[in-house]
């Protein structure tokens, strides 16, 4: 129990400014003194770049609406965005399944104003308590790896908590280049993402009502999203995206209060295509040093594709499909992931499904005397989850959900794991967002 009041923190972290008033700032007379005012009436999970004001441009990577600078149009802006689960678990299989009750969670706080009409200034602070709400040998996923405790020893069938309580610190200057939203968005994080991967999972729709991170997550995925270090730009051409970035490649502890400023010695490319505001794409490259003790270096291979389709008035579904490659990690000489996941989505009612295919060594997960112990096996977990809405005010909403997962194993793997697992868990979710005209 010692994580509870911790979690109690977390919880009035994130229900903050659930009792804030939204200040809406009228213009003033004057073509010189106009100011903006953006609301949404939505949370942000349900947010689509189609919900874009005029005075707005789509952030792909955190998939939130940020303020597009216009001349003779000051704006000065606090945004507010929180996530936070808790879940209690339960697994199958008498030699590797557990229970556990914890908290992922995250909160965000951007604070940007505009300068000169062409450029907006933001600073996007993220921070989480996962260190201290989280199981203390990670929270129980089997088939999860990454990263190492804080006694040394790696976190296997076992989520990792993120680095607490800064997840994030990003700078960053949008600047105007053309009246179709057009821009160059210029940014240094002490920690922050690298521009490689997919949409990383706590931002993307499709993830938003699933508190598992993916199995994939470390394989050519959205690791990235926690990276050290980090001065990169995003060029938005009309739909196409070009972004580069250098980073620091030695992924944060997990298990460290820190923030440690490292060298440029990783580089990472990112070309994102948005065809139609419902369908987009992205490939990624990355060239990582000694991403982890003991590993020269790894380069990091993706490819995504994001569609949304209007089932009625009502009902909206949204897709993702991932595909994620590492080189030269855990021994092998590459793993990959795949990953489809798909959210059916009303107002209030939430359907959730992933499905993932990727590789596992035996090393990786602990298991002792198979041959080529650094060889990828393939693993499969299938999830179907369903979350209702129960309470909503201002942009912000609680939900109460439950999932079930599957995990398919290969027959060297079958005694390890008790057969085929399946693993149940119950949750309730507090999020949303608020945006403030200072």
């Amino acid at each position: 129990m010692k994580w509870f009041p911790a979690f109690i923190l977390s919880l009035l972290l994130l229900g903050s400014p659930l009792w804030a008033q939204d200040v809406h700032a009228e213009p003033t007379s004057g073509p010189q003194k106009k100011s903006m005012s953006m609301t949404h009436d939505k949370a942000s999970y349900l947010l689509t770049s189609e919900d874009c004001g005029a005075m707005e441009v789509w952030d792909v990577d955190t998939q939130m609406p940020m303020p597009f600078p216009m001349a003779h149009m000051p704006m000065s802006l606090l945004m507010l965005h929180g996530n936070g689960f808790m879940v209690l678990s339960a697994e199958e299989g008498l030699a590797r399944g557990r229970e556990g009750f914890y908290s992922p969670n995250m909160f965000m706080f951007d604070l940007g104003t505009s300068a000169g009409g062409g450029h907006y200034f933001n600073l996007d602070v993220m921070l989480t308590a996962e260190l201290w709400t989280m199981c203390k040998n990670g929270s129980p996923e089997l088939f999860q790896v990454g990263e190492n405790q804080a006694n040394g020893t790696p976190f296997i069938d076992a989520q990792h908590p993120h680095s607490s309580p800064l997840m994030g610190l990003t700078l960053s200057d949008t600047i105007a280049l053309a009246d179709d939203k057009s821009n160059l968005k210029l940014f240094v994080a002490p920690r922050g993402e690298s521009t490689d991967g997919p949409i990383p999972f706590m931002h993307r729709i499709t993830g938003e009502f699933n508190p598992d991170v993916p199995l994939g997550h470390h394989l050519g995925q959205d690791v990235g999203h926690v990276s050290s270090t980090v001065i990169g730009e995003s060029l938005k051409l009309g739909g196409a995206h070009l972004e580069a970035s250098l980073f620091h490649g030695m992924e944060p502890s997990p298990t460290q209060v820190d923030l440690p400023v490292g060298t440029l010695d990783s580089f990472a490319f990112r070309y994102i295509q948005e065809f139609t505001p419902k369908i987009s794409a992205m490939v990624s490259y990355a060239y990582v040093q000694n991403p982890e003790p003991g590993i020269d270096n790894a380069s990091r291979y993706s490819v995504s594709f994001y569609g949304q389709k209007d089932l009625s008035e009502t009902w909206t579904i949204h897709n993702t499909l991932v595909y994620g490659l590492i080189t030269n990690i855990d021994h092998a000489s590459y793993l990959s992931s795949f990953l489809e996941e798909f959210l059916l989505t009303d107002a209030t009612s939430h359907v959730f499904a992933r499905l993932e295919v990727l590789q596992r060594t035996p090393n990786e997960l602990g298991i002792a005397g198979l041959p080529n112990p650094d060889t990828g096996r393939w693993v499969t977990a299938i999830t179907l989850g369903y979350s209702h809405q129960l309470v909503a005010w201002d942009g912000w909403e609680l939900n109460c959900g439950a999932s079930v997962t599957n995990d398919q194993t290969p027959p060297e793997f079958t005694d390890a794991y008790a057969g085929n697992p399946f693993t149940y868990k119950f949750f309730f979710q507090l999020g949303g967002m608020q945006m403030h005209n200072l």
